[in-house]
């Protein structure tokens, strides 16, 4: 077939794209894969390994399962083997490694430690994944506002920020009240607080985004320190002693073996998450208020041109994403213990942004990324419980570590929205 000048040659889609596919994914497959070899290779550890699947009031008891400890670990790490391997061959094809593999993978290497690191104990499976619902609930609720603030082309440095503020808050409006549903609305209010602040100089005054989240991470760590030494703790009793949220179990769902316990025996903060989780992804991608959040945070001159507002989307968005991670802080005043204490969030804000990166900007992914989060967290209390053999050393950074590795490793090609983080001048 000829061309001229005027008729220009095309190419087919299929042979004008360059598939491009990320090596991080096999490469820490066989990593872990090799990891956990030396570690069986040069332990002596010998023994049986006790699973155990079944609460009380379960509609029916599922038995334990008892395996052999090191054998059992040895499978798993074979699966592990071939799945590394599959990786492996699609990334010579130039195909990316999905998910089910990744999940498969996560599942057997995890089946495989625990068969190992718990050879003499029980493992209970039910606290190990119910306590990861529970922990990862102001994960999951920071990396809510930041997915809302970023798609809107803000970036939300200061999750942490509105975790704290959120916390404090809680704490001392559920003391003064005697309600903790009080605490946890001056909790999501607290959050608009800081959000606020962050509106007004990102995309008010057209400041750099990063610097003032950091800015204002370290102001609210500074006020939230100062109240609690001179007002919380001489008035703990009036300021500083609220009622905590308790577990309501919901009827008969909370009755079904292994995941009745695990997510329908939580706290009303857990069950408002699912209620959350599931507004926000709708209306993000389902409504015309979604679109024209992701638009003026992709290409904000573009929406302008439509008649969007930019700035003022911007604004509610902030606000609103600032609400939805102050309610995050409640779990730390409310759940975890009654009442607050200084930096109590321990850098889950920082963590919440991390599960924003790994899942791509999506809610639906980020809450993923946040629930692994949340499993690395209780995984290092439970393996502390059992008397493992791992170091205490080790388990202390666990979270943190599988944060790392998820990140570098496994979230390979992103792209955040095309705007975030620029302010945008009206003409």
């Amino acid at each position: 077939m000829s061309t001229t000048a005027d008729t220009p040659a095309t190419v087919p889609d299929e042979l004008g794209q360059v598939a491009v596919v990320s090596r991080k994914t096999p490469i820490l497959l066989a990593v872990l894969v090799v990891g956990l070899a030396l570690v069986l290779l040069f332990s002596d550890s010998v023994g049986e390994t006790t699973f155990r699947v079944a609460s009380r009031n379960d509609l029916f008891q599922i038995p334990d399962i008892t395996v052999p400890g090191r054998a059992t670990a040895w499978v798993m790490l074979a699966g592990c083997a071939l799945l590394t391997g599959e990786s492996f061959r699609r990334l010579l094809n130039q195909q990316k490694t999905p998910l089910w593999l990744v999940a498969t993978y996560a599942l057997l290497w995890m089946t495989a430690f625990l068969s190992w690191a718990a050879i003499g104990g029980r493992v209970p499976v039910v606290g190990l994944f119910g306590g990861a619902v529970a922990l990862a609930v102001p994960l999951v609720f920071g990396a809510l506002g930041g997915v809302l603030g970023e798609r809107a082309g803000v970036v939300n440095i200061a999750i942490e920020a509105q975790l704290l503020f959120g916390a404090f808050a809680a704490a001392v409006v559920a003391s003064s009240t005697g309600s903790a549903w009080a605490g946890v609305l001056a909790a999501a209010l607290a959050g608009v607080l800081v959000a606020s602040v962050l509106g007004l100089f990102a995309i008010g005054y057209f400041v750099d985004q990063i610097i003032v989240g950091v800015v204002l991470n370290v102001l609210v760590i500074g006020l939230t320190n100062f109240f609690f030494r001179q007002v919380l703790t001489p008035n703990a009793e009036t300021l500083n002693s609220p009622e905590r949220l308790s577990a309501v179990p919901i009827p008969l769902l909370g009755q079904i073996p292994l995941i009745g316990p695990v997510l329908f025996r939580q706290t009303p903060l857990v069950y408002l998450l699912y209620v959350t989780v599931a507004v926000v992804a709708f209306a993000l991608y389902r409504t015309r208020w979604g679109l024209r959040v992701r638009a003026v945070g992709e290409h904000p001159k573009a929406a302008d041109t439509v008649g969007i507002k930019v700035n003022r989307t911007r604004w509610r968005t902030v606000l609103l994403a600032g609400a939805v991670a102050g309610l995050g802080g409640a779990y730390f005043s409310l759940v975890a213990v009654s009442g607050f204490n200084r930096e109590m969030t321990g850098g889950a804000g920082f963590i919440a942004l991390a599960a924003v990166i790994f899942g791509k900007w999506d809610p639906v992914r980020a809450t993923l990324a946040a629930l692994l989060f949340g499993f690395a967290s209780n995984l290092q209390g439970v393996l502390s419980v059992i008397g493992s053999p791992v170091p205490s050393q080790f388990m202390l950074m666990l979270p943190y570590l599988v944060t790392i590795l998820a990140v570098a490793g496994l979230v390979g090609r992103s792209r955040p929205p095309a705007a975030d983080g620029q302010p945008y001048r009206s003409q």
